[in-house]
């Protein structure tokens, strides 16, 4: 039997609810309708009450309704929604989880998916969708998909929207209940026979870390390469906290530099920790730091706009970071390295460290990158991290392979001394 998870508010969301049970029944799979509402009756019948959400919780609803304090009731719902869509996973009923929504639904339903392990399918379906959804997805694997109208009746537009969804839902959830035990639990994640390493990637890095990649790929590893969007960043955190990688091959460091300088695909102040925390060996680079990246052109903040700008696609516009923002960089990275509790090598390319910052390059800026390089070496001065200078661009694929040698180098020395 294959089951699809309906989450959502049946007092306000009923009718939209149960016409998206008749198209999931249609679509051959089983539904399982899960109540998160608080206060109006339900519009259609639940297969998991909100009495039983809110108990789940540890609460009762009557007591949510007579606080009337929204805030806390959804907050609450949502933790019911959590343990309870935690349970049907564990029970082997859930398949796939849709949800449709406005920000409370949406609020509701993205923290219970969140809960999910990576690679069950989450269809969110929410008004919120056309915005930054980061808040709703975290580091998860949800799909946003934006509602266009409001989830308010069954109408020419919603029809369409919310038909694709339950097909989609559906479709997913067929899949997934045929998949491999390895594709359905991947929170096995490093049980399987090729250690994981993690490697941050962006657009500008993608030269350096491919042939690294492969090399590690050659050497034995699955290599997880994450895309260094703030998103991206925050994942590789994640994931290196829980100990699911051998190593972490850290060559693109962008995120740090929005981190400082306001851009918008910072990962916040904790990127570049948890592998030290964790113990976990650790090859440490400095990729993209010369840049800072915003969103388009048009929406630059005054304060940068006399400063080295450069359109990198019609969504994202970047700046060169200053030689006082690349000292400051270089202290931020010294200090985050210098409490790792594990093996930690940091691998310097002299020549630059992006497509745009190569010799030639619109970034190329020597006195930028020394004031990185100086204060990332005066900062791990004393400290067990040893730091490692190549007269190379970070680009150049003998970078990348000498910076997997000593990954590699440093995993087989902690698995000899374990």
């Amino acid at each position: 039997m294959t089951n699809v998870v309906l989450v959502g508010t049946l007092d306000t969301k009923g009718v939209e609810y149960g016409w998206l049970r008749e198209r999931l029944l249609r679509a051959g799979v089983e539904v399982v309708l899960v109540d998160t509402g608080i206060m109006g009756e339900p519009r259609v019948p639940a297969d998991v009450p909100r009495e039983a959400v809110a108990r789940a919780a540890g609460a009762e609803l009557s007591e949510l309704r007579t606080a009337a304090d929204r805030g806390d009731a959804v907050t609450t719902m949502a933790r019911g929604a959590e343990a309870t869509l935690l349970r049907l996973h564990a029970e082997g009923r859930l398949h796939a989880v849709l949800a449709i929504g406005g920000s409370g639904g949406t609020s509701i339903a993205t923290r219970a998916m969140r809960a999910l392990p990576l690679g069950v399918p989450k269809l969110m379906v929410s008004s919120m969708a056309s915005g930054d959804v980061s808040p709703y997805v975290g580091s998860s694997d949800i799909t946003m998909m934006y509602s266009v109208v409001d989830i308010a009746g069954i109408n020419s537009i919603s029809a369409p929207v919310l038909a694709n969804a339950a097909e989609a839902a559906a479709g997913m959830a067929k899949g997934f209940a045929r998949a491999s035990l390895d594709l359905r639990r991947p929170e096995r994640l490093g049980t399987g026979s090729r250690p994981l390493v993690a490697a941050s990637m962006a657009g500008v890095t993608t030269p350096g870390v491919d042939a690294a990649r492969e090399r590690l790929t050659e050497l034995g590893y699955e290599v997880l390469v994450f895309h260094v969007s703030g998103t991206g960043g925050r994942t590789l955190e994640t994931l290196a906290g829980q100990g699911v990688f051998a190593g972490v091959l850290d060559l693109t460091l962008s995120e740090l530099a929005d981190d400082l300088c306001g851009g918008i695909l910072t990962a916040g102040p904790d990127r570049l920790s948890a592998a030290g925390r964790a113990g976990i060996p650790q090859v440490v680079s400095l990729g993209a730091l010369d840049m800072v990246k915003f969103g388009p052109v048009e929406t630059l903040p005054e304060r940068v706009r006399y400063r080295r700008v450069r359109v990198h696609n019609p969504s994202i516009t970047v700046i060169r970071t200053t030689e006082a923002e690349c000292a400051e960089l270089g202290r931020r990275v010294a200090a985050k390295l210098r409490t790792a509790t594990g093996p930690t090598e940091v691998c310097v390319p002299l020549r630059g460290l992006s497509t745009l910052g190569a010799p030639g390059g619109p970034y190329h800026d020597p006195a930028a990158d020394r004031a990185l390089f100086s204060a990332l070496r005066d900062g791990l001065r004393g400290s067990a991290a040893r730091l490692h200078d190549y007269d190379t661009h970070i680009n150049d694929p003998a970078f990348g392979r000498a910076a997997a040698d000593r990954l590699h180098d440093m995993i087989g020395a902690v698995s000899a001394a374990a």
